[in-house]
């Protein structure tokens, strides 16, 4: 009997050959392919008579082969195969591209189930590329079946019937990860049923039963093993923070912390001062003043006599982050110095030569801060910015150049609080959400490409005002199958040059340029050398350029909401009323809607609160880059109830038995689950 660790290789109908197919989607054993989830169903249940069909909706159909297919060789590598299908109320025309072997398959008088979009009227109907079955097969028809992401090599129905296979081989050893008590609490049906029905479905209902299962199941581990990972920290001691006076910080400082801002670094110091390691999380929106709260934190670690390091993701941001914190700390007596990847390296020797001597109190860096050859005389405190951008390893490596330093996150993805629970896994949250007094909110507009013009117009004001422009692209090459659809980063910068604004200095930033040119350029951007910049998303955390005053994205159906708050974010922090101009043509009603909810607020929660609904928690970033386990069935746009279910009985469970000697399978789970995100696991 085959086991949940047996190589799909060994399965009925797989084999070598697709088993390689497979490995692509991460597909291996036999417990991969049971819980390679469909993405989405197709209700084929419905059976309609060719007379009552409608064009251009999706139907199936059951009808009688009227006459032989008939084979046409209209090209090289093009073959069509046309039949004619009947019923008591109409006729069906239907056509198949390179499917020969159908000719021998659909037999005059037999009858089959046709499933595809209907074109026509009256009676007479044709279909391209139906799904077609023989009658009572039930197997493409006849049921609700599940659609699977594929991979190169595997069709849906090799997919399906190797997942039969897989269920029938090891109905009788899934081991049931959830205790009896917890399941019947609350109204769970057991692991074999959800696992039939999540593939077979029985019915909507049984269906709709077996994805809250498996959904509460997956919401009910990672809670488990974030709760351990917390008490694993809050279970180290570490020597308090002694109690430090705050106000030369605040008097030294050209204006007065917003109560928000106040309420985070008071957040904090008590963290510090408890005696078990920060790991605190400081989120707020572009401009809400988080390098003030990191700078309160580093001042308060220098005062209790140890030092203090500030992680940026890239060059440009770390000397932005020194040029903003060193004249204020330096007035304090903080002793700081910048090591980033082009610190020449005689200055990093010296630098680090420092640090290790106690000599130095802040560092302002890159990844160059985590070098082997950097060492600290006493890292009480690490702070990084714009923290989903790093892997765990990288933050680890620097906490690990301290003796438990405390950790201070720094966020402008404003986060819906209950992803934050998931994303930011055993982290305390403090939020920023007040912006600074003076602040003016960017005026956003959505407009269809007819703007263009418009546009240009009012760029070539606002240059002449002394102002600039950023212009974002979704890619940086255009796109073969759809050149007219994406518009590319560069192209578009020589377009812009040559043909709209020749008199004006366009320059361009995109993801595949090399570190030294993208910095280059965001250098020469922020010191008004260019007029107007057209980059990707690459600009979305990058360089504070207060005189640039408008953001026009291009395609912006492309973008999550959070992401376009983010590129929004990029203007309105100088003195001068800045606006955004969300371009797309695109007809589609929940993108309209999507991009009117821009134009209504620029509140980054309420934003990622709709973002959440819309679009899942899988795209919030754009990209998957946030490092949680992923999850294979849970949405947590539509899921918030049950991951309160799940955190609830979570907490209950472990309170009972910490160890989870009583579900070891559970326990199990969970250090797969764990151990296969460790890279990227917060």
């Amino acid at each position: 009997m085959a086991d949940l660790s047996t190589n799909v290789r060994y399965i009925k109908g797989i084999g070598e050959r697709r088993a390689q197919a497979l490995a692509k989607l991460g597909v291996e054993t036999l417990g991969d392919l049971i819980a390679w989830f469909p993405r989405r169903y197709e209700d084929r249940t419905v059976l309609c008579p060719i007379g009552a069909l409608t064009d251009g909706e999706i139907a199936c159909v059951t009808a009688m082969i009227a006459a032989a297919p008939a084979v046409s060789h209209i090209r090289k590598g093009m073959d069509l195969i046309k039949v004619r299908a009947v019923d008591d109320t109409g006729v069906l025309d239907i056509t198949f591209f390179n499917q020969t072997w159908l000719k021998e398959q659909l037999l005059p008088g037999e009858t089959y189930v046709f499933c595809g979009r209907a074109e026509g009227a009256g009676g007479r109907f044709r279909m391209a590329s139906p799904i077609v079955e023989r009658e009572g097969l039930r197997e493409l028809t006849g049921r609700i079946v599940p659609v699977y992401p594929l991979a190169a090599g595997v069709s849906q129905l090799v997919l399906s019937r190797s997942i039969r296979q897989g269920l029938d081989s090891c109905a009788d050893i899934m081991p049931e990860v959830l205790p009896d008590g917890i399941r019947q609490a609350h109204a769970l049906c057991r692991i074999g049923y959800a696992y039939e029905n999540i593939h077979f479905p029985e019915s909507p209902e049984a269906l709709a039963l077996a994805r809250r299962r498996l959904a509460f199941e997956e919401l009910f581990l990672l809670s488990i093993g974030l709760r351990r990972l917390r008490r694993r920290r809050e279970a180290i001691r570490v020597n308090p923070c002694r109690k430090t006076d705050m106000e030369p910080f605040y008097r030294a400082l050209p204006f007065t912390l917003t109560d928000a801002q106040r309420r985070c670094v008071e957040e904090s110091l008590a963290d510090m001062r408890s005696g078990t390691p920060m790991n605190r999380l400081c989120q707020g929106d572009v401009g809400s003043g988080k390098t003030m709260v990191a700078a309160a934190c580093v001042y308060f670690m220098v005062k209790n006599g140890r030092q203090a390091a500030l992680m940026a993701p890239t060059e440009i941001l770390a000397r932005q982050h020194y040029q903003g914190l060193a004249p204020l700390l330096e007035k304090l007596g903080v002793r700081c110095a910048l090591l980033t990847g082009s610190t020449p390296a005689k200055t990093k020797k010296s630098v680090s030569a420092q640090l290790a001597a106690g000599e130095l109190d802040f560092a302002v860096g890159t990844h160059a801060l985590i070098t082997g050859g950097v060492e600290y005389a006493d890292l009480g405190l690490v702070v990084t910015d714009e923290q989903h951008r790093f892997g765990v390893a990288q933050r680890a490596a620097l906490s690990a150049k301290g003796s438990h330093p405390h950790t201070l996150v720094m966020s402008a993805t404003p986060i819906p609080r209950t992803l934050a629970l998931i994303l930011y896994g055993d982290l305390d949250v403090s939020v920023i959400d007040q912006l600074p007094p003076g602040r003016r909110p960017v005026e956003t507009f959505s407009v269809p490409g007819s703007y263009h013009p418009r546009v240009y117009k009012f760029i070539r004001q606002l240059v002449a005002e002394g102002r600039q422009a950023y212009v974002v692209c979704p890619v940086v090459e255009e796109d073969e199958e759809a050149p007219n659809q994406r518009k590319a980063v560069t192209e578009y910068a020589q377009k812009l040059q040559k043909e709209i604004f020749p008199d004006l200095r366009v320059a361009f930033v995109h993801g595949k340029m090399k570190a030294r040119e993208k910095d280059a350029v965001m250098t020469a951007f922020a010191a008004r050398e260019t007029d107007i910049l057209v980059a990707t998303t690459v600009i979305e955390v990058g360089v504070d350029v207060p005189n640039a005053a408008l953001m026009v994205v291009e395609n912006a159906e492309r973008f999550g909401l959070s992401q376009l708050h983010q590129l929004r974010g990029r203007v309105g922090r100088g003195a001068h009323q800045s606006y955004c101009v969300l371009i797309s043509d695109s007809r589609n009603e929940e993108t309209r809607e999507r991009l009117k909810v821009m134009t209504k607020t620029t509140d980054g929660f309420r934003i990622a609160e709709e973002d959440l609904r819309l679009r899942g928690h899988g795209d919030f970033f754009g990209q998957r880059q946030h490092g949680m386990p992923g999850f294979k069935i849970a949405d947590l746009a539509q899921d918030i109830q049950l991951l309160r279910e799940a955190q609830d009985a979570a907490g209950e469970l472990l309170e009972r038995d910490p160890q989870l000697a009583s579900c070891p399978a559970a326990a199990d789970r969970i250090e797969a689950l764990f151990s296969k995100a460790s890279d990227t696991l917060n």
